[in-house]
């Protein structure tokens, strides 16, 4: 299968299945990037991310490829969020579960749909796939995403997309070439650009992030798994989101 026609059916095939995925949560025009497995990038990530950090030749042996989608909540389900800064509104722990699981069906689609055209294809689950324990994830999607030119990381930790930071990652790696051309690396995050914005900040209920870009995942995953038992939804919705409510909710908050 030639690489234009290749990279052609995997994006449509990711937006035919967010338009009809059956939810409730509703999504907006998915984002889908691309880069090489030889992207020095990845090597990085064992500096920056964790040291155990997997390269694409150890998600699929013969990788060449990978592939990072977003599906960008609709506005609805962000502005049901906002409205409480106390409480996380149901809509937001549904939203992460039902897409979280759409993850895994369009990923799980790809890989038999890709292997059926002489393509292997390897996904890592959607959520979960971290240590319980150090909080330390192998195959960091967010950061897949950014190499993949979809966004940049803003204050909070979260990739900010021409469509924000509210929605979900996806990624896929393949042992075939693509077309694409990477798009310029820009800045996203409006603190990050011109120290305006702190909001992430502000708006964490336990204090967690820092304006020096630092994280207490510890404290913040202690909120999330309380959130998911209190929920009462399955499996677990250890899901807030906070700290995404601002400016780069729905959009990048920094003019192209």
């Amino acid at each position: 299968m030639e690489s234009e026609a290749l990279t052609a059916f995997i994006v449509e095939s990711i937006r035919r299945e967010a338009a009809h995925s059956g939810n409730v949560t509703e999504y907006r025009e998915p984002l889908v990037g691309f880069a090489s497995a030889a992207d020095p990038r990845f090597g990085e990530l064992r500096r920056i991310v964790e040291p155990t950090h997997f390269l694409p030749e150890q998600m699929l042996p013969g990788a060449r490829s990978a592939v990072a989608f977003f599906l960008p909540f609709a506005p609805w389900v962000v502005e049901a969020n906002a409205e409480d800064r106390s409480k996380v509104a149901r809509e937001w722990p549904v939203a992460y579960l039902e897409t979280n699981a759409l993850i895994e069906r369009i990923t799980g689609g790809l890989i038999e749909a890709l292997a059926g055209r002489g393509v292997r294809a390897a996904a890592a689950p959607a959520t979960h796939n971290y240590d319980m324990e150090t909080l330390t994830c192998r195959w960091s999607h967010k950061s897949v995403a950014v190499i993949a030119g979809l966004g940049s990381f803003g204050l909070h930790r979260m990739v900010i997309t021409e469509a924000g930071c509210c929605g979900r990652f996806g990624t896929l790696v393949l042992d075939a070439d693509l077309a694409f051309t990477p798009p310029p690396i820009r800045e996203r995050c409006l603190y990050f650009f011109d120290g305006s914005c702190r909001e992430c900040v502000d708006r964490c209920p336990v204090n967690a992030l820092g304006i020096d870009g630092s994280i207490d995942k510890q404290r913040c995953n202690h909120r999330l798994l309380g959130l998911g038992k209190a929920s009462g939804l399955e499996p677990l919705a250890d899901a807030c989101g906070k700290c995404a409510i601002g400016p780069c909710s729905l959009r990048s908050a920094v003019a192209a």
